[in-house]
């Protein structure tokens, strides 16, 4: 027996998350970027992450040619970011309002995230209706802050104990 759409979907609801926008730069895409819940470590030697990136997303594409990503994760007033990266406008349109800058590769590295990971990809697995990329991280930002969470299909911020 296996587990319904629905009946996954609400089960995973259930954990939280941080939001990260994933993107990258190619001669034939130019720049994408998109909003992923789906990253995580894989390994520290060597320092490597993955993403889960659906098949159909043109991001995918991009990441595919240019062979490097960029995990930014968003800070808790960066919420509008992750809407705007979800999809709905052009890739243009996701960058028009969002402070970046080219990082090693050349991949948009968006300078208000709590933290970016630039990374070029080691390998890539298809698995049902994803592609999982890991990465090898290349280079890491830190900057001050707190993350926005995705808990129970809402943005959640994390709160004094």
């Amino acid at each position: 027996m296996t587990v319904s759409t629905d009946e996954f979907k609400q089960a995973l609801q259930l954990w939280a998350s941080g939001v990260a926008v994933v993107t990258t730069h190619s001669e034939k895409w130019g720049i994408q970027g998109m909003t992923v819940s789906a990253f995580t470590s894989v390994s520290v030697e060597p320092p490597q992450v993955l993403v889960c990136i659906n098949d159909r997303a043109d991001t995918g594409e991009g990441i595919q040619e240019s062979q490097c990503f960029v995990v930014n994760v968003l800070n808790k007033d960066q919420q509008e970011i992750s809407n705007q990266f979800a999809g709905g406008c052009s890739q243009q349109q996701r960058f028009e309002n969002t402070l970046w800058q080219a990082g090693i590769n050349g991949a948009p590295v968006l300078t208000e995230s709590l933290m970016s990971l630039e990374c070029k990809v080691v390998d890539k697995v298809h698995a049902g209706t994803h592609w999982i990329i890991i990465g090898e991280v290349q280079n890491s930002v830190c900057r001050s802050g707190e993350p926005v969470l995705y808990y129970c299909g809402a943005y959640r911020h994390l709160s004094a104990a």
